[in-house]
């Protein structure tokens, strides 16, 4: 099979096309040719040799594949070959053919391109975690999130509209607030204009934010503090401003804050298939019915791997990019 291989750790230039073996297919495994995969910040992370594979996991970078099934392990009973499913995967993905574990693979939504069904593993999967698992978002609370333009916030904007909560997003231009708003976003901040926190405060009556969703940190570690509701959740998922800050826990104590965080590449093979699970039953009826769909951005061919990663890297994306393959 052709795969993208990282050749060494570098820029985007590093991603090559080189011939690869197909991947040994395990007892509980399915073998997925790959139509399209999805690319993620933890696949410019790894490319730059700052996000390692774990162990057992591909070398290839990957998090999120779309395709037909074309081979399942002994053990597997839900698929067959000819299936069509997208999947999250621990890495491969950028190649002809991906390895998953079965529990990991959901079907292919109703009325979905294998495109659009490859831009939803990574970004469904952390956002169902992180916002309402670990966040424990409600409806008629209010959401804050933070690169509300990225593929993480514009999933997060549909998924908590789809559930009855107020969205605050910030975003670093106004042509991606407006995509924002059009998304179903309540109230979109230009960080690079106005103050955040303030804007937060006026749109909730100076309540707060009941869940922050962060994927900068450095300085907004301490402006989620004050951004936050009484009783508010802080979730952290990514540094890209840096991951140590001065931060006053006060406010902390005062307003009874829960400040918790997650990676979702190294968790288990089964903690995964839980999140599939609730997706399957709360998730998917949405993603048929239309009432949720993928925002893509922007679609490559694999060999051109390294045209999306540079894209990316320039931040000008509104939703998902996807490789063709």
């Amino acid at each position: 099979m052709t795969a993208i291989a990282i050749t060494e750790p570098g820029g985007p230039e590093v991603l090559k096309p080189e011939s690869r073996p197909l991947p040994s297919l395990g007892d509980s495994e399915i073998l997925i040719r790959v139509a399209a995969a999805g690319v993620n910040r933890p696949d410019v992370l790894q490319r730059a040799g700052a996000y390692p594979p774990p162990k057992g996991a591909s070398d290839l970078p990957g998090l999120e594949v779309a395709g037909t099934v074309a081979a399942v392990g002994s053990n597997v009973s839900r698929w067959k070959a000819g299936d069509t499913v997208c999947a999250l995967t621990p890495g491969g993905g950028y190649a002809e053919y991906a390895l998953v574990d079965q529990s990991n693979a959901l079907s292919i939504p109703d009325g979905l391109t294998s495109v659009e069904a490859a831009a939803i593993p990574e970004t469904f999967f952390t956002v169902w975690h992180n916002v309402f698992q670990r966040g424990g978002l409600k409806s008629g609370e209010t959401l804050l999130v933070h690169g509300g333009a990225s593929g993480i916030g514009t999933t997060a904007i549909m998924l908590a509209k789809a559930f009855g909560s107020t969205v605050i997003v910030t975003a670093g231009s106004d042509e991606k607030c407006a995509a924002c708003r059009e998304l179903g976003a309540d109230e979109a901040i230009n960080y690079r204009e106005k103050d955040w926190v303030d804007v937060v405060k006026q749109v909730t009556g100076k309540r707060g934010a009941n869940v922050i969703l962060d994927m900068v940190g450095g300085p907004y570690i301490e402006k989620n503090y004050q951004a936050a509701a009484i009783d508010g959740r802080i979730v952290s998922i990514a540094f890209l401003q840096g991951s140590r800050a001065e931060v006053d826990f006060v406010r902390l104590m005062m307003k009874r804050l829960t400040h918790t965080g997650s990676t979702l590449r190294a968790q288990s093979v089964e903690a995964k298939a839980g999140i599939a699970g609730e997706l399957e039953e709360k998730v998917w009826p949405l993603l048929a019915q239309g009432k949720v769909r993928p925002l893509v951005h922007a679609r490559f061919p694999l060999a051109e791997a390294s045209r999306a990663h540079a894209l990316m890297e320039t931040n000008a994306h509104i939703g998902k990019i996807v490789l063709e393959v």
